[in-house]
């Protein structure tokens, strides 16, 4: 039973087991076949991811290469600009070269034309005085050969006279009566015409005398003619010298010429006032000569002062020149001898013209104080870095950015004395044209102009003040107070320095000109400013205000007392500036601040075109 029963178990196992086997082999090949699927998906992802990747990489190189062309596009645009700017810089410098070549070429031809010009009027005023000499030659020959001829005839009457004499005596002896009558009216005949003969060569001889004191006053007039022209080359050559060395040797001429023209004057018959008038103009000359060559000599350069009066002078001894060269020239003979001699003809009145236009002193009138005395030490504006034609372009661009410029060019260079600059011309939309300067050093905009009229008053010097104290802040000046105010022809000239601790510091100057219609600043000068602001200045006065105050004239009221530094003589001084009432009149003196003394004194005008002073 047992075993059948262990058989009939065993059969059903199997049947489990069977079952269990069928179910364990589906099992497995669901598993399969789920594995077969898992592996599938991964693959198929690892497939995606591959495919990705090579996606990603294949943009990463199109991106790379994008950048590289990017990139190369990029070198060549800014390789292509900057010969573009090296072209515009190179075109800008030829231009520059060609336009200073220019002027040049134009002062060379003008140079030459007035030299020419000097040249030819030179020769004719020689030929002028040869031929002039000629005559006097021919007129002198002419009244010798009078002389000789009137002296031949008084020899021939006395000859004839002793022959008659020796005919009288040693004739035979005749009865009176008529003859004896006849005789006797001979001799005192005789007697007569030797009496007149003599009176005859006298008058020749006075009138000798007389021809030989005019020729030698011509002469003198000549050589007056001679030494002024003389002295109008050496005062026209001292114009546009800018060495020392060149200055000392032609203001040694301009002394010796004066000295000779002294001498000349001497030797005329002038009246009184034509040679007090003439001389004046000549010992003035002289001294100013000594005085500039003493200043000269001690190391110092003539101020633009001194400059001014160089041209002042020139020009006075040009009309002087002129003038004689046409008393010399076009005046007949007989009205010079009449003059000569001493006799009032319009001769005497041309003189005395002339001797009052040489006498007139220069009035050195200026529109605020201390314009135009340039540098007084070390031209700080040396120290800046040079800026290229097309970065002034950019600089001038932004400095008159509120001004709608429509169109810019390049004109040019200035070199001055005191600077270099880029010269530019901005037109606005208007057509209004702005000429301005950058300077090489630093690109600061140094000065500018327009001649845009102005024909209302619609800003008080007020609103104009602000005005111009904006537009310089723009430009980097500040640390200013403004001195003076003028007022003409609807236009505010206001006048700025530099403020150092309370101090007025004049040779830092700058010059600002405001529209009163339209608000808008029109023109400026910071030349004084760029070349002699900087930080170490004398401030220290050895003297208070009171004690400075005490040095003043006692009938001057004082309004205004400050702190000042002066250009004086090519020097930086300190001292106390005062505004002072005398009456009716305005002047402003400056006292030096450590000794005391008056260094310079300005009376204050008032005029239709605005306030100035002399």
């Amino acid at each position: 039973m047992e075993r059948k029963q262990s058989k009939a178990m065993s059969s059903g196992a199997r049947k489990v087991e069977r079952v269990e086997k069928n179910a364990r082999g589906e099992n497995a090949a669901a598993d399969a076949a789920q594995k077969a699927r898992e592996e599938a998906q991964a693959a198929e992802r690892r497939a995606a991811d591959a495919r990705f990747e090579a996606a990603k990489a294949r943009s990463a190189k199109k991106e790379a290469s994008r950048m590289r062309a990017a990139k190369k596009k990029q070198s060549a645009l800014e390789k292509k600009l900057d010969e573009k700017q090296k072209r515009q810089e190179k075109r800008a410098a030829k231009e520059s070269a060609r336009a200073e070549k220019k002027a040049q070429k134009a002062a060379r031809r003008e140079m030459l034309a007035k030299e020419r010009a000097a040249k030819e009027k030179a020769r004719r005023a020689r030929e002028k005085r040869e031929r002039t000499a000629k005559q006097q030659q021919k007129a002198k020959a002419r009244e010798q050969r009078i002389l000789e001829k009137q002296e031949r005839r008084r020899a021939k009457s006395e000859r004839k006279q002793q022959r008659r004499q020796q005919t009288a005596g040693g004739g035979r002896r005749r009865a009176p009566g008529i003859g004896g009558w006849i005789a006797a009216v001979s001799v005192l005949g005789a007697a007569c015409l030797a009496l007149a003969t003599v009176v005859t060569v006298g008058s020749v001889r006075m009138t000798e005398m007389s021809v030989r004191a005019a020729n030698g006053y011509r002469a003198a007039l000549y050589e007056l003619v001679s030494v002024s022209e003389d002295l109008d080359d050496s005062f026209s050559k001292l114009r546009v010298s800018s060495g020392a060395g060149e200055q000392r040797t032609l203001l040694t001429d301009v002394l010796v010429e004066a000295s000779l023209m002294e001498s000349a004057l001497e030797k005329l018959p002038l009246d009184g006032a034509a040679s007090a008038d003439i001389s004046a103009f000549v010992n003035r000359t002289g001294m100013c000569a000594r005085r500039m060559l003493q200043k000269l000599s001690a190391g110092n350069a003539l101020s633009e002062r001194e400059k001014a009066l160089v041209t002042h002078l020139y020009e006075k001894n040009a009309a002087l020149c002129a003038a004689l060269n046409d008393l010399a020239l076009h005046t007949p003979a007989k009205e010079l001898e009449a003059y000569f001699e001493g006799g009032e003809n319009g001769v005497g009145i041309r003189m005395s013209e002339i001797g009052q236009g040489a006498a007139k002193k220069p009035e050195h009138i200026t529109d605020a104080p201390f314009t135009g005395e340039g540098n007084v030490g070390e031209n700080v504006l040396h120290a800046d870095g040079e800026v290229s034609a097309a970065e002034a372009q950019e600089k001038v661009l932004g400095y008159f950015e509120g001004y709608h410029v429509r169109d810019i060019r390049m004109t040019g260079e200035t070199s001055a004395r005191d600077f270099k600059a880029y010269n530019f011309v901005l037109t606005d939309e208007n057509g209004t044209e702005y000429f301005a300067q950058v300077t090489k050093n630093g690109g600061k905009l140094i000065f500018f102009d327009s001649y845009e009229a102005c024909s209302e008053k619609n800003f008080t010097l007020e609103n104009c003040d602000a005005l111009a104290r904006e537009f310089l802040a723009k430009l980097g000046y500040t640390g200013l107070t403004a001195v003076w105010f003028s007022d003409a022809g609807n236009v505010a000239s206001v006048t700025y320095v530099a403020d150092i601790g309370g101090v007025r510091a004049y040779p830092d100057m700058i010059r600002v000109r405001v529209c009163e219609e339209r608000g808008r600043v029109v023109g400026m000068d910071a030349r004084g400013y760029l070349v002699n602001h900087h930080g170490k200045r004398e401030t220290s006065p050895s003297l208070t205000e009171a004690q400075a105050r005490a040095k003043l004239f006692d009938g001057l009221h004082v309004e205004e007392a400050h702190l000042a530094l002066i250009p004086l003589h090519g020097r930086e001084v300190l001292t106390y500036e005062f505004y002072c009432g005398y009456g009716e009149q305005q002047f402003i003196l400056y006292v030096d601040a450590h000794t005391g003394d008056e260094v310079r004194i300005f009376r204050v005008h008032d005029s239709a075109q605005g306030r100035y002073l002399k």
